[in-house]
């Protein structure tokens, strides 16, 4: 009898960190994959996402609507209570042996709750980092004290997951998921990239995804804005917007993008880019800018340089191509001039990525395959220095 194995997946970024675990997951005669997908995969707003899951090869189990059509606190905190009600009906049905999750989204905490209560263990993968900018903080923690194996990207992370009276020898450390990406995806040309993107680079070129900050108020207008401010001046560089996800104040950001790219012939916004594309972009810019994960645990791989803003990511480990600056259009224009500045560009050569050098997805599927599942539910508390 094979062990089932149920991913929950809620945004595009997400699953193209999950993917290549699936696909391993899949092809195992052991292990029987089941897929659940919510969120923004199944948003037309946000691409209907769910598509590129199913032209990938994979079967979806089970589709559980949480989005709204705002993002309002109270609409967030309804997509939670129907994401819980939803993957817990899901999961009856499903019955599966195991829930994988990834990261600290709201809709993968309700997934989380829908599993705990279920009596499925979870393999809760990339816990123990910190964005004290979000929400997702909180979620994140919350989902380490409801799952039983963790898989993290780095030895801080590890010892935070520790540090919340995880027990050792369910923590391992795997390394990044996005670099296994990097690694495996069969990346666009420059030509190729161009016509699928409908451009032309121009002598100069950026990648720009920007979330709101969550846990501030009122804050991602403004932000937005600055930032809009400062790219106005580049007439002379390809803007290749990727949209915001679907969080708190995320739709008027997408309305001020979109008003944005309608006035200025350089810019160019994509509702969403998936895996190749997104990554292949990467590969030709001169560097990333804005407050996605991305900038910090993939970019370093490609040796580009990533203009980090605000307090998004506060608390993240970065590697030394990560320019900070506050979120005003002088700051971000200072740190656009170090971007492109000689002694910063001869630098990036020596980046070393803090999230490793890929192969966490065939280290996660070893374990997943012979882990003993029977005793994983009933944990104690493990207390530093009590060893």
């Amino acid at each position: 009898m094979t062990r089932k194995i149920c991913v929950i997946t809620g945004t595009r970024a997400e699953y193209g960190l999950l993917r290549w675990l699936m696909q391993g997951i899949k092809e195992d005669p052991g292990l029987t994959l089941q897929i659940i997908a919510t969120g923004m995969h199944l948003s037309p707003k946000f691409g209907s996402t769910y598509k590129v899951i199913e032209g990938d090869g994979f079967h979806i189990d089970h589709k559980v609507e949480v989005l709204g059509t705002s993002d309002t606190t109270g609409d967030i905190t309804n997509s939670i209570a129907e994401g819980l009600i939803g993957c817990a009906e899901a999961l009856e049905e499903l019955k599966p042996d195991l829930v994988v999750l990834l990261g600290d989204r709201f809709e993968i905490f309700s997934a989380a709750t829908a599993s705990l209560v279920a009596r499925i263990p979870i393999a809760h993968i990339h816990g123990g980092e910190s964005t004290e900018g979000l929400l997702d903080e909180a979620f994140r923690h919350s989902i380490t004290k409801m799952s039983q194996l963790h898989f993290v990207a780095a030895k801080e992370y590890k010892n935070r997951v520790i540090q919340l009276g995880e027990d050792p020898k369910h923590v391992y450390l795997v390394g990044g998921l996005g670099v296994d990406s990097i690694r495996k995806m069969q990346l666009l040309g420059k030509v190729e990239l161009e016509s699928q993107l409908k451009l032309k680079f121009k002598t100069r070129s950026l990648l720009i995804t920007f979330h709101p900050v969550t846990l501030e108020n009122e804050t991602a207008q403004k932000q937005m804005h600055e930032l809009l401010a400062a790219l106005s001046m580049l007439d002379d560089t390809t803007l290749i917007f990727t949209m915001p996800n679907a969080d708190t104040g995320g739709r008027l950001l997408i309305k001020m993008v979109e008003d944005f790219v309608a006035i200025y012939p350089n810019a160019h916004a994509y509702t969403s880019l998936g895996q190749r594309l997104y990554l292949s972009a990467i590969a030709y810019v001169d560097g990333v800018i804005g407050n996605s994960s991305s900038g910090l645990a993939e970019v370093p791989s490609f040796k580009k340089g990533t203009i980090n803003i605000g307090d998004r990511q506060l608390g993240r480990l970065k590697a030394t191509s990560i320019l900070d600056c506050e979120p005003n259009r002088n700051d971000i224009s200072r740190a656009l001039n170090m971007l492109y500045s000689t002694e910063f560009q001869e630098g990036l050569e020596s980046t070393v990525n803090p999230y490793g050098i890929g192969g966490a997805s065939e280290k996660i599927l070893e374990i997943l395959r012979n882990v003993n599942l029977s005793d994983l539910l009933k944990k104690k508390f493990y207390v530093l220095g009590h060893e």
